[in-house]
């Protein structure tokens, strides 16, 4: 049976995952964890993805996402993992691969997973047992979208703009999302949705969704599709 292809779209927030091979190491040390960030900010650029949010653990990373073009998803992932690669076999007198495949990804709906999303990644750090709180965690984005760094390559989601009027009240009202935390369904919904390629969002969303594209954007039935009966 043929591969599913990606789900990639233009304009549209995508949930990326990029696992080491059989889960080892893919950072050795805080050069590794900067070099991946120095990659995805030179290559984000170049091929006109947003990223809106991040984390780097031991043996993956999470990116949250919306490309402009339709290729440039793909093309900013194989220009990363490509080029980390050598970076990390050339540091570490290694030879072969480092990832588990391809990477994994998917289109969410924002207005009902974009927030979520952002919490998922700071939490994962946390649930992992690395730290107590997401803010001790020096390798994601969550110091950015609570003031307390500037990382100027990272894009703003509308929907992170409209928590308030002023980055003070954005801030507060982001960290108590965060505070918060997420359910178990919410949080397996986001881990099986990216690693699976299922698009995730309420019905009108992935209705339009699949207008958009051949590829399906659901699961569908088992077996073969029902061919129409002669007349």
């Amino acid at each position: 049976m043929a591969r599913l292809p990606r789900l990639t779209l233009p304009g549209h927030l995508h949930h990326v995952i990029l696992r080491g091979n059989n889960r080892q190491p893919i950072f050795a040390g805080a050069d590794d964890f900067e070099t991946l960030l120095v990659l995805l900010t030179d290559h984000a650029q170049k091929y006109a993805v947003a990223v809106h949010a991040y984390v780097l653990m031991d043996n993956h990373f999470h990116l949250l996402v919306t490309p402009t073009t339709p290729d440039g998803l793909p093309q900013m992932m194989q220009a990363v993992g490509r080029r980390y690669v050598q970076y990390f076999n050339r540091r570490h007198a290694r030879t072969g691969t480092l990832w588990e495949g391809r990477y994994r990804s998917t289109v969410l709906q924002p207005e009902r997973y974009l927030l979520a999303c952002m919490v998922y990644l700071d939490l994962n750090p946390v649930r992992a047992g690395l730290v107590q709180q997401p803010a001790d965690y020096p390798w994601s984005s969550h110091a950015r979208w609570l003031g307390l760094r500037n990382d100027r390559w990272l894009t703003p989601h509308a929907l992170y703009w409209a928590l308030g009027n002023t980055p003070f009240a954005r801030e507060a009202a982001y960290a108590a999302l965060v505070q918060a935390g997420l359910g178990a369904s919410v949080q397996a919904s986001l881990t099986d949705s990216a690693l699976s390629g299922w698009a995730l969002g309420d019905a009108d969303f992935l209705g339009s969704l699949q207008q958009q594209t051949p590829r399906r954007v659901t699961r569908g039935m088992p077996g073969r599709p029902r061919t129409a009966e002669k007349a």
